[in-house]
């Protein structure tokens, strides 16, 4: 076989990938989101077990293996943190087969819009790995392990923003004020994720038994001052709901009233842990429940900017019967 033969052989093979996993790119998308909820809850694991320096190297586990070794002192929380490693994997598999059919997608409009948030998912993927190693490497400082969350959060907020965007929405566009309440929502939505770090940061979750490390200030403060930050959200969610209903606008009042439910949920969870001493197990619900409340706060601010030229008409235009002479 020729080079010219064995290059056009290579590229019929690449297009033929290509326009397979394009088949496939509302499930890709829906997956991408999962694994990424996913990571973040054996992420929860990790810390609240006290296995956050399971390997207390990095990149490797301990000098000279990239595995755990069975003379390693960190018994079981050396397989927690390295199955927690080891799932970046799959999360990068994952992001690169997403790239791959939008790359095959047919509508280069569609390329065009998917592609750099899905690039920037692999990214921050990459600079998830890099800051959980920093982490590691100063025995977890509570900084840099919120960061280490927040970055999660944003990972999980464009993965939604690719669901939404490969799914069908018959939207209506609504005034530019309640498009500037829904960011501002979503921006005090940004501020109570900060704090709930600070609150774990100086609470008994550091992430390692034998090495805490937490925030200097006082856990009770913290809690009083995201739970404050938590009761303007939830007053801004009713605005938006009465703000949407107003303009009837359908599909964005959906959107929000499931940032409502999922913030009632969140608000059930957060106040049972604080009353009965912060359990583990419920910490990593409140968790994943903050993996559901990006989600919904995302989808909620799309379905608020929808362009008015792209919008398609719900219903035939009125048109005047002229009767007939």
């Amino acid at each position: 076989m020729t080079a010219t033969a064995r290059t056009n052989h290579a590229r019929t093979g690449w297009v033929a990938l290509t326009d397979r996993l394009a088949r496939v790119l509302k499930p890709l998308a829906w997956i991408n989101l999962a694994v990424e909820i996913l990571i973040v809850g054996t992420g929860g694991l990790v810390r609240l077990s006290g296995s956050g320096l399971g390997c207390p190297r990095w990149p490797e586990c301990v000098s000279g293996s990239i595995t755990p070794v069975k003379h390693q002192a960190q018994e079981w929380h050396k397989y927690v943190e390295f199955g927690n490693r080891m799932l970046t994997s799959l999360v990068s598999i994952v992001a690169v087969l997403l790239i791959l059919a939008i790359v095959g997608h047919r509508r280069s409009s569609d390329r065009r819009a998917l592609l750099p948030p899905a690039l920037g998912v692999l990214g921050g993927i990459a600079l998830q790995a890099v800051v959980g190693g920093i982490s590691v490497l100063t025995h977890l400082n509570p900084a840099i392990v919120a960061l280490h969350f927040l970055i999660s959060m944003a990972l999980v907020a464009t993965s939604a923003w690719l669901v939404w965007q490969v799914r069908e929405h018959r939207l209506v566009p609504v005034r530019r004020e309640v498009r500037l309440l829904g960011a501002g929502t979503a921006f005090v939505a940004g501020l109570v994720l900060m704090l709930g770090t600070a609150v774990t940061g100086a609470g008994p979750h550091s992430g390692d038994a034998t090495h805490p490390a937490r925030f200097a200030f006082s856990p009770r403060s913290a809690a009083w001052l995201h739970a404050d930050m938590v009761m303007l959200f939830c007053g801004l969610v009713v605005a938006m709901l009465v703000a949407t209903a107003l303009v009837e606008a359908r599909s964005a009042f959906r959107s929000w009233r499931l940032v409502a439910l999922v913030t009632v949920l969140q608000a059930i969870v957060g106040y049972t842990q604080y009353f009965l001493g912060v359990p583990g197990a419920l910490v990593l619900v409140h968790m994943l429940m903050a993996c559901l409340l990006v989600v919904a706060v995302t989808w909620g601010v799309l379905a608020t900017r929808a362009p008015a030229s792209t919008v398609r008409p719900t219903t035939a235009p009125r048109t005047t019967h002229v009767p007939t002479p």
